[in-house]
């Protein structure tokens, strides 16, 4: 699976839910996902628009900070999270809020989901 942002309007993801639902219907407690080909152990690429993102940085917006907050945004995305209703929504905001507030522990930054404010 891959996300690939072009100029778009919107984002375009392609998941393998068919994959996923298969592998989650056979798990048992404690038992760690097994892929039939390793090709399944991708689940895809983030393409950023660098240029794009570093023009629509803010005077007093760190630039790598909005890169690291876009990459954890395409991450949940490929992890499956979805921003198209309120509910989806709000799951993906406390996915990405947890990674963000994890890495700003690490770092000391400061980082806030990039799908705050959609509802």
């Amino acid at each position: 699976m891959s996300l690939v942002l072009r100029n778009l309007q919107r984002v375009i993801p392609l998941r393998r839910v068919p994959l996923r639902q298969r592998m989650e219907a056979n798990l048992k407690a404690g038992e760690i996902p097994q892929p039939d080909f390793p090709d399944d152990y991708n689940l895809g690429d983030i393409f950023l628009g660098v240029e794009y993102i570093f023009q629509q940085c803010k005077e007093n917006e760190d630039y790598y900070d909005i890169l690291t907050v876009t990459a954890t945004h395409g991450l949940c995305h490929l992890l499956g999270f979805t921003h198209s209703t309120e509910a989806t929504w709000q799951q993906m905001y406390q996915k990405e809020k947890q990674v963000l507030e994890e890495l700003g522990r690490r770092t000391g930054a400061r980082l806030h989901p990039l799908s705050r404010n959609l509802f």
